[in-house]
């Protein structure tokens, strides 16, 4: 059985890499300084996404960066959902350029299931609350 410290150091460093989407939309709604980055590959991208991440492939990350994000800027990562490891490819690919990261966990699947925006190619999509991931009648998960 793990000893008391090293449950608590696991938890903690779990929080201090991870996010989820009700975090990361109230941050958004409280205009905190970070960038939200998609990792998807294109098709993905057009499919459906946070309406206010930005979209690099975590494939290109080590060449466009440094040229588009400032060293100092907090990041969220996210890929498909928890199916998926791009974020945690996307998240390795940051850090070793020196970027503050996390991860989004349940990403883009948890996003829309949740109810927060989505645009696609064609604009905005209007999608309703899943009731399996996050209460309908609450701005937040309560977690």
């Amino acid at each position: 059985m793990p000893i008391q410290e090293d449950l608590i150091n696991y938890f903690s460093a779990r929080i201090a890499f991870e996010t989820d989407p009700s975090d990361v939309h109230a941050d958004i709604e409280e205009n905190k300084r970070f960038v939200l980055v998609d990792v998807r590959g294109q098709s993905s991208w057009d499919q459906g996404h946070a309406v206010n991440a930005i979209h690099m492939h975590h494939s290109e990350i080590a060449k466009r960066a440094i040229s588009e994000i400032p060293l100092d800027m907090p990041l969220v990562v996210y890929c498909w959902g928890p199916g998926c490891n791009g974020a945690h490819k996307g998240a390795l690919n940051f850090a070793l350029l020196g970027y503050q990261v996390k991860e989004m966990i349940g990403g883009f699947e948890y996003w829309a299931r949740e109810g927060y925006p989505v645009e696609n190619s064609q604009g905005r999509v209007i999608r309703d609350k899943d009731p399996l991931t996050v209460p309908i009648d609450s701005p937040t998960c309560d977690c």
